[in-house]
């Protein structure tokens, strides 16, 4: 008796490992079979083949998905246990050998659940053919000889139990469309362990993001099995998501988010600031568009024409010009009729002749860069490309701090610096960087200027046989600009080179925050970073992303009416804007004692699940002056570093006059509004401000077009002024 009371346990255990809608489909799949049998033994016995055939198919189909739905929950649960079952102490083995017997039992599983989906698209096909037969059973008279010699009462009834038999098929392929893969609870293997959870999502992230380069043409990564750049990735995404562990589900995360769209202050605020000066704003706009053409591949034009992007490419690209071939200088990795360099010489209007050397086709932790010469300027131009290949999103992902050596900060340990600014960069070592660009941007220094840490022979580099003693560009300027990851790439290589050209200057546009607090203040001089309006690029960090992730729940559990009805009017709170609120206007630069912004109210908490970032982190002042705007970057302890906004930050703020909604903001601009230019503290960019437009505006043309609206309103206000002067006079 007593053995089977433990049995029964166990079984009602194993049951309440299965999730309640895999459950209740495998049971309609069931069903279907059993009422296929009936149907084939007794409906339909007397019916042709071809009337016999969907029936049986679709029973067989569903058999086939009963099947596969228990060799997914037997290959899951053997992933459950191998990831639960290597738990020690909290943390997971990070044993090679241990790490493949997780990958390949996580492979299992998910061709099981591929097959699974294969069997629900044959389930599709099953039941259309079912459906194709019995409406030509209906209506064109094949009903009566396949149940003729019976009652009116049979036929009716045989007749009834075959369209239920149709109506449960497609019940069933309805279900499986939206129950997704799982058929168990990973719950119930990981329960609230937030390490079983990261193990867990690293696993599934690294097997996506493995596939999605593989689609992309990237097979290579498919077969690795060792611990790759895609793995470390992987790694943070699956700390990322270690909310799990607490309960929260993704679509109750994404409510959360919907709610931190808080109310902005009035445009009064703006007038506490100091305008950022105009000849930085037109120098910054004067070589914009270098960044932007950077970008060569399609992605640009897709921007741009989301339509016709495939013929605005190949316009730009050259192709309908190839007799000019030959005249195009020879980058790396272009095309055979040189299109990239067509591509970015069209885009910036320039001769072949500018365009000296350039890199379009880069491996994995490098960098896309053209170098132009602009004699008319005296000015040689770094343009360093942004996020556009599948190499560039892995330069992105590696996000964790690294520690940066003495030549990665050879141009601020020069003499071209004040003694204080050394002395205070030497005292607080180690400093820290952006891993992934700090790679990016040492591979571009060596391709760019010479050998790593060749001080003596600095001038055998490209850079230096341009710009030496009685060379081509001697005395030129030098001028490295980038968009997103092109701005932090040019920000790190302009610290390698400030000491050699102290006449370099780095223009950062929607740059990513990739220096210490310290570094990113001593390179005020020579870096202008621009943020526009609320880009997100700005403020991505992986701080930023924690401490965004916590609010969001914090702010979750806080609110109220944060009930399914909320859930369900995500999308458009997240995706269209039906009005702007008179107190809109403010961004960064609100006050932080005023408790009404969610985000900013929870800027104190601490994430248990993450013990290496539970470091409570105090915002400093957030107004700008121009008259010593620093802050002391004591008053900033931060364990571990975390990135900042690099140089002199100027941000461009929109202030709209009309009504638009989100969709047409994509590619028209706000043509009734006016932009403002303001020195900010990078301090005010610690935190991702979750907005409609926090993602479109960071699209590179409008960060140009807002600059020449801001050098076009002070123009008129400089206008404005000399006339008031001259009537006064």
């Amino acid at each position: 008796m007593a053995d089977f009371a433990a049995e029964r346990e166990t079984l009602a255990s194993k049951l309440r490992m299965v999730r309640w809608i895999s459950l209740l489909v495998g049971v309609l799949n069931l069903g279907i079979v059993l009422l296929g049998g009936v149907l084939l033994d007794s409906v339909v016995s007397g019916c042709s083949a071809a009337a016999k055939l969907p029936v049986a198919a679709a029973a067989l189909v569903a058999g086939v998905r009963v099947a596969a739905m228990v060799g997914a929950a037997r290959a899951q649960h053997a992933t459950a246990e191998t990831i639960a079952g290597y738990l020690v102490d909290g943390s997971v083995a990070v044993d090679g050998a241990l790490r493949r017997e997780r990958r390949v039992r996580y492979k299992r599983w998910l061709w099981w659940t591929r097959f699974g989906m294969v069997v629900t698209v044959l389930q599709f096909v099953a039941a259309v053919y079912l459906m194709f037969i019995i409406n030509d059973f209906a209506f064109n008279g094949n009903s009566k000889a396949c149940f003729g010699g019976q009652d009116t009462a049979g036929q009716v009834w045989k007749q009834t139990i075959l369209a239920s038999f149709l109506v449960l098929v497609w019940v069933v392929v309805i279900m499986q469309c939206f129950t997704g893969s799982d058929i168990l609870k990973w719950r119930s293997f990981y329960a609230t362990h937030d390490t079983a959870w990261k193990a867990h999502y690293r696993e599934v992230f690294d097997h996506a993001i493995r596939e999605a380069l593989c689609c992309l043409g990237r097979a290579k990564y498919l077969t690795v099995l060792e611990e790759d750049e895609v793995y470390s990735v992987a790694r943070l995404l699956g700390d990322l998501v270690a909310y799990r562990a607490s309960g929260t589900g993704h679509l109750e995360l994404l409510a959360g988010l919907a709610l931190l769209q808080s109310h902005r202050h009035s445009p009064s605020m703006l007038s506490e600031l100091v305008e950022a000066p105009k000849e930085l704003i037109q120098e910054a706009a004067l070589y914009h568009p270098f960044a932007e053409a950077a970008y060569t591949g399609p992605l640009l034009d897709f921007g741009r024409n989301p339509i016709l992007f495939p013929c605005a490419w190949l316009y730009r690209q050259g192709v309908l010009t190839p007799w000019t071939r030959n005249r195009r200088p020879v980058l790396e990795g272009d095309n055979w009729w040189r299109g990239h360099a067509a591509a970015f010489l069209k885009y910036v209007n320039l001769p072949p002749e500018a365009l000296l050397r350039g890199r379009v086709c880069q491996m994995k932790r490098e960098a896309a860069y053209f170098v132009v010469v602009l004699h008319d300027q005296r000015t040689v131009v770094i343009a360093v490309r942004g996020t556009e290949t599948p190499e560039d999103l892995i330069t992105d992902g590696l996000c964790r701090e690294c520690e940066l050596t003495l030549e990665d900060l050879d141009g601020l340990l020069s003499e071209h610096l004040p003694e204080s600014t050394r002395q205070r960069i030497i005292s607080s070592f180690p400093h820290y960087g952006h891993a992934g660009i700090v790679e990016s941007a040492r591979e571009l220094f060596m391709q760019i200027d010479g050998q790593q840490g060749d001080k003596e022979n600095s001038a055998s580099g490209y850079l230096s046989s341009l710009l030496g003693v009685g060379c081509e560009c001697h005395g030129y300027k030098v001028h490295i600009v980038g968009h997103s990851l092109g701005g932090a790439v040019a920000t790190l290589l302009g610290l390698r080179l400030y000491g050699r050209y102290p006449n370099l200057h780095v223009y950062a546009y929607g740059t990513l925050p990739c220096l210490d607090f310290v570094l990113a203040e001593a390179c005020s001089d020579f870096i202008t970073t621009i943020v526009y309006n609320d880009e997100y690029s700005a403020r991505l960090s992986v701080s930023s992303i924690l401490r965004l992730r916590s609010a969001a729940i914090t702010a979750l559990s806080d609110d109220s009416s944060a009930d399914s009805a909320m859930i369900r009017k995500l999308a458009r709170r997240i995706l269209h804007v039906n009005k702007y609120h008179e107190n809109e206007r403010g961004g960064p630069y609100q006050e932080l004692n005023n408790e009404e912004s969610l985000l900013h109210r929870n800027n104190n908490y601490q994430d248990q699940n993450f013990d290496q970032y539970d470091k409570t982190v105090q915002f400093g002042d957030p107004y700008c002056r121009f008259e010593g705007y620093q802050t002391t970057y004591r008053d900033i302890p931060v364990e571990p570093p975390e990135m900042f906004l690099p140089g002199l930050i100027i941000h461009i703020v929109r202030q709209p006059r009309s009504v638009l909604p989100l969709w047409k903001f994509w590619s028209i601009h706000d043509k009734d509004g006016s932009h403002r230019a303001f020195l900010a503290k990078r301090e005010s960019f610690r935190d991702i401000v979750v907005t409609p437009y926090m993602f479109i505006d960071h699209l590179p043309w409008r960060c140009h077009y807002a600059m020449q609206r801001v050098l076009e309103a002070q123009k008129s206000q400089n206008s404005a002024d000399l006339s008031i002067e001259q009537h006064l006079v």
